[in-house]
């Protein structure tokens, strides 16, 4: 198993948007950019979204899942993890999503309007590829 490196933690700590790639029920690619935040104690990337979401039925019917981000300060820094599904849960979700917006936009909760339920999809890193100039 990979692991983030130390010294792109603070990717976690912006307003860094990644890119994540799940696999479509007939194999193709199903590319979307979202918010992304780090489990540093479990080691884990973090995706919120909602259940009825096209990545979380893909990642919910094939675990293989990529993610990329650049660094919004250094766009020639970046991050790519490949990895598979560790989990999805609904527990903390909603709280998580707040968190999420208050480092993304600024507002102490999330303010677009919950369609389904949140999710939390927790993705081990397999492969972790990095650069900085």
């Amino acid at each position: 198993m990979a692991s983030i490196p130390d010294d792109f933690h603070d990717l976690f700590e912006k307003k860094t948007f990644a890119h994540v790639a799940t696999v479509l029920p007939d194999d193709e690619l199903h590319v979307t950019p979202v918010w992304v935040d780090y489990d540093a104690d479990a080691d884990r990337l973090l995706i919120n979204t909602e259940r009825n979401r096209r990545k979380a039925k893909n990642a919910s019917n094939d675990s293989r899942i990529g993610v990329s981000m650049t660094d919004p300060d250094n766009p020639y820094r970046m991050l790519s993890v490949t990895g598979t599904v560790d989990e999805i849960t609904t527990d903390g979700a909603r709280e998580h999503i707040d968190e999420l917006a208050q480092r993304y936009t600024g507002n102490e909760e999330y303010q677009n309007p919950i369609q389904s339920e949140r999710v939390i999809i927790s993705i081990e890193p397999e492969v972790v590829r990095h650069a900085a100039q």
